[in-house]
Formats: structure tokens, sequence, C-alpha cells
């Protein structure tokens, strides 16, 4: 029985026994015995409910002990230590340095921490490399830092979308590492700071990728999904985090690295980054000089890097004075975020500028050595059956007195003549078979392979406009700047099946097209193209400036969905008609509230 039950049956026997010479009896077990009632429904209740985390999970998973003293020093205050030198919290996460970086502005500004700029970064470099991520760990959620605008498809349903992208990116949970107990304790931290997430971990989702529960059982919160989700793929301990462990040292990035940087807008950019090691263990001096393909402009910056966790490059650089105009990147300091290979004879990553960091170019390094290297050729793309094109390779190391039969670009591609050759770039004419195999050929010099470097087409079947789908925001008011975007068109050969949008189509690089808006009809009497912003010849989007409009039905922002279409100046579809391409675009209000970690890269 409750304990209201035994109050009330107690009652009652008092009752029977004095009968109406102690009237209050009465009342108390009329009280009591609706109490009962309301106890006993609320106690069926909770047996039918499943266990829900405590607020407080004790630990009881293996941390990472802690052996810098100035992490102790900095967090050892709150972060209790234990006599494994496991520092409470921080020894059971992981995670990029990025996330070390806001980690510490979050303390500073609720808790009270008081750290130095200097402190900060040894801070985050120490805790990068004793609790960061592996390269396979880190290289999935990579356009995090990169700042990339992606539609994420790496979300695996539509409950814990709901619960872990409704607000941010599916990649900033999937930057970290954590125990259970860690990861029911990120749930307590957003339900206490955000007022919308208790509401929104708990809101039923039409989600019919999940199981219905077995005999009536109740249906799991959809934060609960989502914690059993990052539970078994974001565990704490991992086979990648050991296994770098064991490798993790000094990058030693010194030296020559050749630059492959397609700029959207702009084209391809080829050159080199010297990279002098800099007093500290991966602190790093820049030296970059970049020559467009497409127009033969020359670009020179100058600037400085460190490498986190053995791996992960975050820099700048700049090339001179800040200019106004917002697409050139010579007006403009660029931050830098690349992650090289494990054997470091290679990098991938963008180095961006913007307020938005809507620009970017899109890098690859390799290191130079002894040995032939190819980087780049031009133009993009051969088609089947010409015969005396021009073909440049550029790269780095190609010997004297180069050879047509030192060269080989695969079964179709015959190089007929060496025009020039230097060092660094070698002028070829070829000719190229009707039956060329349709698809990226690699471009072989000596020993040294450019994979995938040559596609070969048949035709331009169809064009892409990217980013297919695209976010610009209003400004240019005294409190808002505003946010850019960038196109591009590329051609594309739908590849050996003929369908077009399947694996083995071709990019071809960019293709001559004129740009224009239209309307997407969403509301009627919209004319959201009137409003929302301006797009150059050169498909760089102006939005509007922000703010209500007098001119505008109801006095509106300037905000709106509008295509963008690009339409072939010389290439046409099978009705002879110019190939068209489109991209979705929001035109939306300014950020009023922005993450951002440009420290790790000072």
């Amino acid at each position: 029985m409750t304990l209201a039950e035994n109050a009330a049956r107690d009652a009652a026997t008092d009752v029977s026994q004095t009968g109406a010479k102690r009237p209050h009896r009465r009342h108390l077990l009329q009280f009591l015995a609706l109490t009962a009632l309301p106890a006993s429904i609320v106690l069926a209740q909770s047996a039918k409910e499943p266990p829900r985390d405590p607020s407080n999970p004790m630990e009881t998973e293996a941390g990472i002990a802690i052996k810098d003293p100035l992490v102790v020093e900095k967090c050892g205050a709150c972060h209790t230590a234990d006599a494994k030198g496991n520092l409470s919290r921080i020894s059971w996460v992981r995670t990029t340095p990025e996330g070390w970086a806001q980690v510490i502005r979050r303390m500073a500004s609720l808790n009270g921490l008081s750290i130095t700029p200097a402190e900060a970064k040894a801070v985050i470099r120490s805790l990068s490399a004793s609790n960061g991520l592996s390269p396979e760990e880190a290289k999935p959620v990579s356009y995090l830092p990169e700042h990339r605008i992606v539609v994420e498809s790496n979300i695996p349903n539509e409950t814990i979308r709901q619960s872990c992208a409704a607000c941010h990116a599916f990649a900033q949970p999937l930057s970290w590492r954590r125990s259970k107990a860690e990861w029911s304790l990120l749930r307590n931290l957003h339900v206490a700071m955000y007022s919308q997430a208790d509401a929104q971990f708990r809101k039923p989702v039409e989600d019919p990728t999940q199981p219905v529960p077995a005999n009536g059982a109740p249906k799991p919160l959809p934060v609960e999904v989502a914690l059993d989700y990052m539970n078994k793929n974001a565990p704490l301990m991992t086979p990648e985090w050991t296994k770098w462990q064991a490798r993790q040292s000094s990058a030693k990035l010194g030296g020559k690295w050749l630059v492959n940087a397609f700029l959207p807008g702009k084209g391809l950019y080829v050159g080199d980054m010297m990279l002098t090691p800099a007093g500290a263990d991966d602190d790093y001096t820049t030296t970059i000089t970049l020559k467009s393909l497409a127009d033969g402009s020359t670009l020179t910056r100058s600037g400085k890097g460190l490498v986190y966790t053995g791996y992960s490059w975050r820099g700048t650089s700049s090339s001179g004075p800040a200019g106004a105009r917002p697409d050139a990147p010579q007006d403009h300091e660029t931050r830098e975020a690349m992650q090289f290979s494990p054997d470091r004879r290679s990098a991938e990553g963008r180095w961006f500028w913007g307020d938005y960091t809507e620009f970017g170019f899109n890098v690859k390094l390799t290191r130079a050595a002894a040995e032939p290297t190819v980087v780049a050729t031009w133009p993009y793309a051969l088609k089947a059956g010409t015969k005396g094109a021009s073909l440049k390779l550029i790269g780095d190391a190609f010997p004297a007195g180069l050879k047509a039969s030192d060269i080989d670009l695969g079964k179709g591609v015959t190089v007929t003549k060496v025009v020039s050759a230097s060092p660094t770039e070698a002028v070829l004419t070829v000719d190229v078979a009707p039956d060329a195999t349709v698809g990226a050929h690699d471009v072989g010099v000596g020993g040294s392979i450019l994979a995938a470097g040559l596609p070969v087409y048949k035709k331009v079947d169809y064009i892409k406009v990217t980013p297919e789908t695209a976010i610009a925001r209003l400004g240019g008011s005294e409190k808002h700047t505003p946010g850019y975007q960038q196109f591009d068109a590329l051609g594309y050969d739908a590849g050996l099946d003929g369908k077009p949008y399947t694996a083995d189509d071709v990019s071809l690089g960019p293709i001559d097209v004129t740009w224009s808006m239209e309307e997407l009809p969403t509301v009627y009497y919209d004319d959201d193209v009137n409003y929302v912003g301006k797009l150059s010849p050169t498909a760089l989007f102006t939005p509007a400036i922000d703010g209500p409009n007098p001119e505008r039905k109801w006095g509106r922002n300037n905000y709106g969905e509008v295509w963008v279409v690009a339409t072939a100046k010389t290439e046409k579809d099978a009705l002879g008609r110019p190939l068209k391409g489109k991209a979705f675009m929001i035109v939306t209000v300014p950020a009023y509230k922005r993450w951002d970690q440009p420290e790790v890269a000072k």
C-alpha cells in the first residue's frame, strides 16, 4: 500500500471506533482517500515509463588523464582531479580545436574563467593533442571548421534531425566524442541554457524509420533516440583514436607545397605555398604564390599557421592592406582550415573570407619532391575526336628534355608533341580519338600520377549551377553587413551510361553562360525577384539592404526565394535549345547570433 492508503486505513479505523464523537476524523478520511487515488495513478504511470537519465549521472567509463600543468592550473580549480589524473568532465570528452575554443569562451563568460589569449592558445593546443579527434573522425565533419554551406546528408533520421540538427549543423555534435554520462549532461546543458530545447527534445516526430514499440510500450522521446545514436556512433574511446595516439607527433611540414586552388566565380589557380618553421613545434610562417589559369593574373600572400593534433592546420594569410571588393581575395585576410594526410604528403581544405565566410578557395596541397609531380591540367577537359589540342601540365620537378613518350594521358589520348617544358610547366599538343574512353583520365609523367586529372567527354549533356541550394543574407545598413553568394555553372557529360545525374557523370569545369534570376512562386504576387538583390554578369549575388521596404507590399523586408539560372552560350540540348541550369536561393535576414572560433587560426 501507499503511504496515503495506509493513512486512510488508519483513519477509517479511528472513525469506526469513535463514531460521531469525532467528526473531524471523517473529514480527514475523505481527504486522505482522495489523495490516495492520484498518488496511485502517479505510481501506476511511473511504472509504465521507461527509466530516465538522472540529472547528474555518475561517470563509469575510464577517462583521459590530463598531464599538462597549464591545463590543470587553468581548469583544475573547478574540474577536480582524481587519483588517476582525470579532471572532472574534461577527461571524458574529445573534440576539435574549435570545440575547445568554444568551451573556453563559455567558461569565461558563464563561470568567470580568467585566461589570457596566449594561455588559451596553449590550452586549446594541449587539449587538442590529448583530447582531440583522429584524422578519420575529423574528416567527415571537416565542412564545419571549413565553413562550407552544405546540405547535410549524414543525418540518419528525422527524429535525430529534430533533436540535434534543428538549431545547428549535425556536424556540431558529431565533432565531439563523449562518455555516456557526458552525452546525458550535454542534454541537460541544452535544457538549462536554451528554453526551447526541452520542448524540442520531447516533441513527437513523424518518423517512419523508427520501430513501433512492442506490447504497447511508450515511445522513446526524440532526445533518447538521439542519445542512443550518439552513444553508439560517437563514444569517448574508439579504435581510430587509439591508433592515432600512437602515431601522433610533430607534423614537420616545413618546405615547399604545390597548390591546386579552385575559387568559385574565378576558376582554377596553381602555385606554391612555402612553410617555414617559426619557433615552437608546429608553428609556421607562410608565403603563397598563385597564378590564375583563367586570366594569368598572380596573387601573392604571406601569413602564419599552426598544426593541431598532428594533422589539423589553422592559419591566416593576406596580400596587404584590406580593400573594398567583397569577392577579391587580394582585398581580404583569409582564414585557412586544412587537414594533412597522416603521411604528410598532401592536404585538403578551404581558405575563406567574408563576414559570413561565404568566399573561399577549395585547396589541395601536394608536397614537393625530387620526382616529377603533376598538380593540374589546363584546360579542364578535352573533347573526344579533337586533334591538335593544346594541353598544359602544371607541377614541379619536370625533367629536362621531357619527351612525349614520358607522358601518359590514358587510352585514346596521344601526346603528339612537347611544345615547351620547364620544371613547373609543360605545354603539349595532343590528339583525342573519337572513341576515347569518357571519364576522368589519370595523368602520368614518369612515375608520378595525377589521379583522375584529365576529363574526356563526348558532349556537354547538362549544366549544374553550384551551390545547388544557396543562402544569402540581407545587409548594408549601419548594423549589418550583407551576406553575398557566388555561383558557378559546371558542365557535365552524362557518362558511359548516358543517363544524367548518375555516379559516372563527368564534371567538365565551368562553362560560358549568361546569368539571370527567376521568380520562385511560393506566394501570389510576391515578386521576390524584384526586391532580393542583384546578380552580376559573373554570378556574384549582392543582397538588398536589410530592414522594412516601404515600396513592398505590407512594408516587408527584402527577403525572398528565387531561382538562379545559367543559360549556356554555345551548348544545346537535343532539341537545339540552349542548355540551362538552376539553383535555389533563399535571401533571408541577417544572422543575429553567430558561432565562430577565429582564434584557433591565430
